[in-house]
């Protein structure tokens, strides 16, 4: 046991593809990943702090792993990522159980830090001046037939809620010909979903030396082969062109699904949120959208609660939600820091007003996502088989479906033998019956 160890993934897709950059370091390290933190020399725990909630879920993860120094053979507790990159000595201090402490530009040094030749109690170098690691199976599978690829790192946007600059650095794509390798490995490992994620998505390639975009990097990853879905997620307004969303358009297995956060409709919290579009320019993007692709599926997210956010304010977000009829809806309350450029902006919302405003937000979205999903009802779809539940049910996603953000699909298959729904495997479906978010249906 003591070449073994465990690692926790803890935050967004983004952070699973650097939990699996380690994994693959250590294990070139010669170390062998157990599912067991009980059995492990060495536990790692990634973190996520891009909200309060999610830093208080990463302490109590830690504290919870921690145990295992007692009650297991754990000899060394490492803690990656956001969490020690945000609060820096606070969290050294704070969590005295931790062996070593690694930033979000020291994920190289996780196989140091697993046998104990690093020479620091807490490594935090420049994010902006560190290179993801290549060709170490640095993607995050939720199931083996479904991929993560992080195309590039770090962000250049100067949102006043937002910490992630700080915590990643500016963007660093990385090259579209790491990627076009790594997707055909993906491919040939059987692979039939590849999601694209970054910091800002959309931006891609703009900070190359030799210039690209995610125009061409879709292009690139289409002609692979003609028998996987490509998806991105996390884009911005601000960097989608027209030549995207033809390409996106003309392409068979590049899928119709935009996830472009919007966080407000409100032109003048959209202004103290540092994002540099109004309402109008959001409605003429998606208007622009759905004219040249009709079959576009549209994903989104929204803040409520940011500092000065009057009545008038979220009515318009409302109203806004209620005109473009998004098919899939985010909503976030609001969650302030002492280290973000909005702490500082006058009339904070009170909390039970915010949570007032997601409930109503929310209930807007449930109305119009059930009604989407009943006139999907008779229509036959291609769907990814992600799961088997039991003899004759299975799981999984629609094209209109990412993985882990949005509804489901079941699929029953009433002679129960499960022959012609293949886990991994698509399969097309029959829509039967739609809930709010979730479908259900039959193999046509």
């Amino acid at each position: 046991m003591e070449n073994r160890f465990f690692l926790e993934s803890l935050g967004c897709a983004r952070n699973q593809v650097d939990s699996n950059a380690m994994v693959g370091l250590l294990r070139q390290a010669g170390w062998r990943l157990t599912s067991d933190p009980a059995e492990a020399g060495v536990i790692v725990v990634n973190t996520c702090s891009f909200i309060e909630p999610a830093a208080e879920e990463s302490i109590d993860t830690i504290l919870e792993l921690a145990r295992m120094k007692r009650d297991g053979v754990c000899r060394r507790l490492i803690v990656a990522g956001c969490l020690p990159e945000r609060y820096r000595e606070a969290i050294q201090e704070a969590l005295p159980e931790v062996d070593v402490f690694l930033g979000t530009g020291a994920l190289h040094d996780i196989a140091a830090a697993a046998d104990g030749t690093l020479d620091a109690h807490c490594r935090l170098p420049d994010p902006a001046g560190c290179r993801f690691p290549d060709a170490l199976g640095g993607w995050a599978k939720p199931w083996d037939h479904v991929a993560y690829l992080k195309i590039a790192e770090g962000c250049v946007r100067h949102c006043t809620y937002c910490i992630i600059p700080k915590l990643k650095g500016t963007q660093r794509s990385r090259p579209v010909k790491t990627l076009v390798a790594e997707a055909d490995a993906l491919i040939r490992d059987g692979v039939k979903e590849i999601i694209l994620v970054a910091q800002d998505t959309t931006h891609y390639g703009r900070d190359l030396m030799d210039p690209a975009d995610l125009s061409a990097l879709l292009r690139e990853l289409s002609a692979l082969s003609p028998d996987i879905w490509i998806r991105s997620l996390y884009g911005h307004p601000e960097s989608i062109d027209e030549e995207m969303i033809q390409t996106i358009a003309e392409s068979r297995n590049i899928l119709s699904y935009y996830d472009i956060p919007i966080q407000h409709a409100d032109d003048d919290v959209l202004r103290r949120m540092g994002r540099c579009c109004t309402g109008d320019d959001l409605r003429r993007l998606f208007s622009r959208i759905r004219t040249i692709d009709p079959e576009a599926v549209l994903r989104t997210t929204a803040i409520v609660g940011f500092p000065g956010e009057t009545v008038a304010d979220f009515n318009r977000l409302l109203n806004f939600v209620e005109e473009v009829r998004f098919d899939h809806l985010g909503v976030f309350i609001y969650s302030d820091a002492g280290d973000l450029p909005s702490h500082r902006l006058p009339d904070p919302v009170p909390k039970p007003l915010a949570e007032q405003r997601y409930d109503d937000l929310m209930t807007c979205q449930r109305e119009i996502s059930f009604e989407k999903n009943q006139a999907r009802i008779g229509h036959v779809y291609p769907v990814l088989v992600d799961e088997s539940v039991e003899p004759g049910l299975f799981t999984g996603r629609s094209p209109f479906q990412a993985p882990e953000v949005d509804g489901v699909t079941d699929i029953r298959d009433e002679r129960g033998t499960g022959t012609r729904s293949r886990v991994g495997e698509f399969e097309r479906v029959r829509i039967t019956d739609a809930l709010e978010y979730d479908l259900a249906g039959e193999p046509e």
